[in-house]
């Protein structure tokens, strides 16, 4: 590739105090956080930057986009890459018959965020000494506790949902914990009301569920694509662009880091592709928030004498240990006759969050179901992939009835989604594919399979769900065993107290490597049984503390 430069003022020409690799959840927030502080703060984004630009595709699903644009010159990808999705080919190895998938993430100013359903909530105390909740997981590589505590992290997560705006209501089950910032939440609607008034007469402990959206007229929670009326409070909208535009920092959008070069303990230069031009980046301190996914690519391909393993790769532990949760969706046919169904996500429970022997996790409101063609589309793959593969060319003919038919099924229901912790285990892993794309890189290759001990907590937690619903209607959609459903990866590069088992220490700096931290979900050595977003949020407020005065 010949090695030119960017269009703005050279960022090679100067060493940056901070270089965030990734504008998600973790890196924007960190960015933002020492870019406050004076700092000089460089982002580096794979995607395409939403900020500003006219080239964004909002307000729906990149599938309605692929149908009103199919005569138009954009490939698949340019529109993925327009509605902020990911668009790189993964090869999944993890059934017998190998294929490649695309995961339902984001790609692009905000990262995930800018497509997430803003429910931000907080992990719990139990999920900081992880071991004690499942000591029949003998195969698991769970650690015996966090390297941070709940207490330590407690005023981080306020601090983090009074920087996104957060919407809600305390969760009953949580009385020690602080709420009172959280703002109003607009009134509940009659369906979801139904709901929790049946969860309350189950004994159970429902409550609002807490969001970062601003409820503007017309808001429809945008949940899996981009917001187009400016009311939800992700990552960029909240964190990245007052970091460009009140206080300094500067963004390289599609600019796809290649590897990081290094000598034994300190990081030198990143080494990126922009536009087909090479760049060589230098800063004083390098952050990895690339996302559970990327984060390892880029250290498993930054190979050099000194790391032959790849960077910071030491314990061997770099990619290993992936988790995605355990989601499953119930369908549910109210009672109420005047239904008033929304996009919303309002209600949530904790009560199965620990329950009798098992440590389940979270039930709470989905929200819209997405379009039927994105549920034909998965089916249409799994007949192509799979044994039935000749049933695919007539599946295209059934498919506009099927879209029909979905449509009609799921109009007049309300969706509930469970979230489950899944355990981390060493051979669960994301690694380098032998497989190249078209120019010449290797693609990531996933290994993750569901063990034994895990099918039985997935089938105990369906069953306690399936009589909690009684007398309710219901269609259990399971998406717990889907690895494209890989939205809250984590693990990867999980942080330790023992650099044998670790690839960071607690402050989120990698093992042996002074200039080198990893701030997005990669660090988790659990997964909680929740949504990660406000986790990874406060953490980074965390790291941006301890690296005040570096």
């Amino acid at each position: 590739m010949k090695r030119t430069t960017p269009e703005f003022p050279d960022p090679e020409k100067r060493e940056w105090d901070v270089i965030v690799i990734g504008t998600g959840m973790g890196g924007a927030v960190l960015g933002y956080a020492l870019a406050k502080q004076g700092k000089s703060v460089l982002f580096v984004e794979k995607g395409k930057s939403h900020l500003n630009q006219n080239i964004s595709l909002k307000g729906d699903f990149a599938e309605h986009f692929f149908l009103q644009m199919e005569n138009s010159q954009l490939t698949h990808k340019q529109i993925l890459e327009r509605t902020g999705r990911w668009n790189d080919e993964i090869e999944d190895v993890s059934d017998a018959q190998s294929h490649s998938i695309v995961p339902f993430i984001g790609s692009g100013t905000g990262g995930s965020t800018a497509l997430y359903g803003m429910a931000l909530e907080r992990f719990s105390p139990c999920d900081f000494v992880p071991k004690q909740n499942y000591p029949d997981a003998k195969e698991s590589t769970l650690p015996e506790q966090w390297p941070v505590s709940f207490d330590e992290l407690k005023p981080y997560y306020v601090a983090a949902e009074k920087l996104f705006r957060v919407r809600g209501t305390g969760d009953p089950l949580k009385e020690n914990e602080p709420f009172d910032h959280l703002l109003p939440l607009p009134p509940i609607t009659p369906v979801a009301q139904e709901l929790y008034d049946f969860f309350c007469d189950k004994g159970l402990h429902p409550y609002r569920l807490p969001l970062a959206c601003e409820f503007v007229s017309g808001c429809e929670c945008c949940q899996s694509y981009l917001c187009d009326k400016d009311c939800k409070n992700d990552s960029a909208r909240i964190c990245l662009k007052p970091a460009i535009d009140d206080f300094g920092a500067q963004l390289i959008d599609e600019c796809e880091v290649l590897k990081l070069e290094s000598a034994r303990n300190k990081v030198s230069e990143v080494i990126c592709v922009h536009h087909d031009r090479l760049l060589s980046l230098r800063g004083k301190i390098v952050v990895l928030a690339a996302g559970a996914l990327e984060t390892p690519k880029i250290l498993l391909n930054s190979v050099s004498p000194a790391w032959p393993y790849g960077l910071a790769n030491e314990s061997n532990m770099v990619g290993r240990n992936l988790m995605r949760h355990y989601i499953d969706l119930y369908a549910i046919i109210p009672k109420a006759k005047e239904r008033f169904l929304t996009n919303f996500k309002e209600i949530a429970l904790n009560d199965y969050y620990v329950f009798k022997e098992h440590k389940f996790g979270t039930v709470q409101s989905f929200g819209a179901m997405p379009p039927p063609s994105i549920i034909t589309g998965d089916m249409e793959k799994k007949l192509r992939s799979g044994a039935l593969f000749f049933m695919s060319s007539l599946f295209k003919i059934v498919k506009p009835a099927a879209e029909f038919f979905i449509s009609k099924l799921f109009s007049q229901r309300v969706i509930l989604a469970t979230i489950m912790e899944d355990l981390p285990y060493k051979d669960n892993l994301l690694t380098l594919s032998e497989k190249t794309d078209n120019i010449g890189r290797r693609r990531l290759l996933l290994r993750y399979q569901i063990k034994r001990y895990e099918h039985l907590r997935i089938k105990a937690f369906r069953e306690e769900i399936s009589r909690l619903l009684k007398p309710y209607s219901f269609i259990l959609i399971k998406q717990a065993e889907n690895n494209e459903r890989i939205a809250h990866a984590c693990g990867t590069c999980r942080f330790g107290l023992n650099p044998k088992d670790s690839v960071l220490n607690r402050n989120n700096r990698a093992h042996g490597i002074n200039n080198l931290y990893v701030v997005d979900s990669s660090f988790f050595p659990s997964s909680g049984g929740t949504n990660p977003a406000l986790t990874i949020a406060a953490n980074a407020l965390r790291v941006a503390d301890h690296l005040k005065d570096q």
